[in-house]
Parts: structure tokens; sequence; C-alpha cells
């Protein structure tokens, strides 16, 4: 048997790797994660235009690395996944640091320290496609070559001076965050890209960035500024359900489900904050937590339907690196899925506490049907089916068709059924999902009540028990006090 060493040409896979489905959010994070495994305290993130020579850095003062570390670090699939790692560790391939950077950037350069020494290793894309030997060529730098950069060197000045340890992740020819349109233009995009991405790294990392008591805290500055973290869940205001504990090849997995406040509950302010991007309907689901950093967020894994009434229920779950294989974790650490044995505990879970998510909204519809004992329209279901119809055995419509003749009452029914027939359904859905405490009800004048009332009161004498009655029909249930005003003035005593 003949063997053979068949690399890989070097240029070939690194750009075929350049397309392995990273955007700029997840590729920062993967670098992010890195500097967390490394003990970091603070993580900056700096970036420049610099006249269309953008380039972005990555900086922590976490363990840095000796040389032989780094060089480690910079070989792809340095880490064997199905190896044992520190349950704190939030890598898994080996590959992220290289494949986040060469998703984004053409030049990827580390810097690191570690007890006082510096080491510096480059990986050049062009300087690889110049090679005619095909190898893996990793640039070591010395100190004379990194002054030759006056951004590494000036990152170094001002970050690791006067560290013992951190690092420097320098990703420079960036060519995937930009639009191919004017300088003004492609900068503007380039500083939106940037923006898209702090909110990113609010949610993704919120409980590093705000831990709960007894877990360590780690800021992160965007450009010196302290970014905050986004707390989806909104603890302090939300309904916290009983958790729930399960054991799954011999690793504990948490659940703690949080039913968020009802739009009436809260300011319009904090509704619009934790809709989140895509409004409170898609964002409802598990969120899954890797070891506290959030790796895929408002997915029921088919286990249940996005639905209107469980829009507010989120659930926090929590697993251990351990199972990564299991939840088949992808390696931008951006997609998980369940495996089979999960999935059965957590629809166990889920069927329990679907029922109080959606009791938020049924109590309510129950509070306004007992306050008005004849509506104006009717909810209808039948054959799986929901029709909204006007209630033609409304008081007041009954007594305004008794006074009418046998054409005007046909002709009153053919314009009730028109108005029926007009109901704009797929507006009135698309609004209530999307903006719930936007959708006000059209307010009736004292005027419009008052010749309402009169209509339907007529001649007759009324008593007080009738007076009672009355408050339980539409519009007058709707406008209580109007209403007792009105009845008052007439000369009536209630």
């Amino acid at each position: 048997m003949k063997e053979i060493n068949l690399a890989p040409n070097p240029v070939s896979l690194i750009e075929s790797m350049r397309d392995i489905g990273y955007s700029l959010d997840t590729a920062i994070s993967d670098i992010i994660d890195n500097s967390i495994t490394a003990k970091a305290n603070n993580i900056n993130i700096r970036f420049n235009w610099n006249e269309g020579h953008r380039w972005l850095a990555i900086i922590d003062d976490g363990e840095g690395m000796i040389e032989e570390k780094l060089i480690s670090a910079m070989r792809l699939g340095s880490q064997n996944p199905l190896e044992e790692r520190s349950k704190n560790d939030l890598g898994r391939f080996g590959l992220g640091l290289k494949t986040a950077s060469f998703s984004q950037c053409r030049k990827l350069t580390v810097l690191t320290k570690n007890n006082n020494t510096v080491t510096c290793a480059k990986w050049d894309i062009d300087f690889l496609c110049n090679q005619t030997n095909n190898e893996w060529t990793l640039c070591l730098l010395d100190n004379q070559e990194i002054g030759k950069s006056s951004i590494l060197s000036e990152l170094q000045n001002a970050y690791l001076l006067n560290n013992q340890s951190g690092t420097i992740v320098l990703w420079e020819n960036i060519d995937r965050v930009v639009e191919i349109n004017s300088d003004n233009i492609s900068e503007k995009f380039f500083n939106e890209s940037l923006a898209n991405v702090k909110e990113h790294l609010e949610l993704i990392f919120h409980r590093f960035l705000s831990p709960s008591i007894g877990e360590s805290k780690i800021k992160v500055y965007f450009n010196n500024a302290q970014i905050r973290g986004f707390d989806p869940f909104n603890y302090k205001q939300s309904t916290e359900l009983r958790s729930e504990e399960f054991t799954y090849e011999k690793a504990t997995i948490r659940v703690q489900p949080y039913i968020l406040p009802h739009h009436h509950k809260i300011s319009k302010t904090e509704w619009n904050k934790y809709a989140g991007k895509q409004g409170y309907l898609h964002e409802q689901g598990f969120y899954i937590y890797r070891n506290r950093r959030l790796i895929i967020h408002a997915n029921w894994f088919r286990l249940i339907k996005k639905e209107e009434l469980t829009k507010l229920l989120r659930v926090m779950v929590d697993i251990p690196n351990t199972l990564d294989h299991l939840w088949k974790i992808d390696v931008k650490k951006s997609n998980a899925f369940p495996p089979e044995g999960v999935r059965r505990e957590l629809k166990r879970i889920i069927g329990k506490i679907e029922f109080s998510g959606k009791k938020v909204y049924k109590q309510r519809g129950q509070k306004i049907s007992e306050k008005v004992s004849h509506p104006v329209w009717e909810r209808i279901a039948k054959n799986n089916q929901i029709f909204y119809q006007i209630n033609k055995k409304q008081p007041i419509v009954i007594n305004y068709l008794n006074n009418l003749t046998d054409i005007e009452k046909k002709s009153f029914e053919n314009i009730l059924s028109m108005i029926e027939t007009s109901f704009p359904l797929e507006s009135f859905y698309n609004d209530s999902a999307s903006t719930p405490e936007q959708m006000k009800r059209i307010s009736m004048g004292q005027e419009q009540i008052e010749n309402l009332f009169k209509m339907f009161i007529g001649d007759a004498d009324i008593s007080k028990t009738k007076f009672d009655e009355i408050l339980q029909i539409e519009p007058f249930a709707s406008n209580k006090e109007i209403t007792k005003t009105i009845i008052k003035d007439l000369g009536y005593e209630l």
C-alpha cells in the first residue's frame, strides 16, 4: 500500500472557508468567546474606516499566550472537538479564530502578551497567494516588524504596555463589510454594520455584561464606549415560572420559563424595547445558553407553533459544553438543535407552561366579557373557523329594527352585512400581532352617546334596575361615566 501525504492547498482551502457562513456579528462574537475563555475582564473592540483602509481589532486583558500556544492557536483545527475541555471553555473546533477572521478580512494578525513576553503571528491570504510552494506559511513578527505597523504598535501601547498579559486580534484588508458604491456610502454601510454588531453583542453576551449575583462580570467597550447587556426576559418585571432541571447523558440541563408583562402593565418605551428586532410574536421560544453564552434564541424547535397567545413566553435553557456534539452546534456557534431525548423533556415542560403564557390574554378577554352582556360584535367559532359578526340581538339594534318598515329593515340588514363582510381581517391580525399597544378603539362623543340613549329608551319609564342593565350594553358599558352623567342630566336618579 502506498501512502501519500495529501495536504490541502492553502489558498484554495482558505478562500473556500471564507464562505462558511459567518456574518460580521457572529465572527466578532467568536473572537470574544476566545477572550472570555482566556479569563479576560475587559474586552475592547476598536475599528476605523481609515479612508477605506478599514481595520478592526478585538483586544482583551486575558491570560495571553506563549509562542508555542500562539502557533497552535493559529493552526487550522487546533483543537479536537471531541476532547474534554474546561467547563467554561466557549470554543469547540479550534477553527473559530481563523474562520471567523478569514470570513471578514484577508490579513489576520494576533499579538499576544504572556508574563510580559510579547509574541506576534500573522496570516496573510495575499501573501499565501503569491507563494509558489503551496505551503502553509505563518509569519512570526519580531518587535521591529511590529513597529512597522502603525495600527498594531498604537494598539499595543494603548492596551498592553502596562499589562502583564493580553491579546490583540487585528483584522486588516477587510473586504466583506463594504458595499461597492461611492466611498461615502461604503463608510456609512461599514458604520451601520458595526452598530448592528453592538446590538448583537448586547444580546449574545448579556449574562456576562449584566451577570447574576455570584457570576463573573465582563466589560466590553465599543470604540471606548462601554456596552450594556440586553436581557431579553425583562426578568425584573416578568413573571418567573417554576424552573426545572433534568439530566441527559450525565449532564444537567436547566430550564427557566418567563412570561413577559402585558403591554398594559409597562410603558410603551419598555414594550417596544423588549419586542426585539422581530416583534413579540417571533421573539417567543427557547433561548439556548451554553456556559451563559447565547447560542440560539426565539425557537420552539417545532415543538409548538408560534402563536399570538404564547408570544409573551420566553424560556431560558442552560446547557454545558459537554453536549455540543449532540446539540449539533456549528462552528459559528450560531445554530443548535436538541437531541431527541432533550426534545422530549422540553416538550413535557412546554406542555405545562404553555397554558400560563396563554392565560395572560385569556384572562383579559374574560374580564371584558364579564363587563359587557350585550356586545356589538360576536366571535363565532364553527367548523374550525372563526368569524366576527355584528350581534343582531344587541338591544339597540333590535330596538332600532322594530321601528323600521319591512323594506327599511331589509336595507338596514344589508348594510350590516356589508360592514361584517368588509371587516379588515388581515390588517387587524397584522396590527394585533406586531403593534398591539398602538391599537385603540375610536371613542364616541357625549352627544353621540346621548342620542343613542334617548333613541334606546324612548318614552319608557326607566327604573334603577333598568339602568343597571343599560350599563351592560355597548356602547354604554364602555362609556359608563358619560352615560351616568347623561342619565342624571335627563332627571333620572341612579
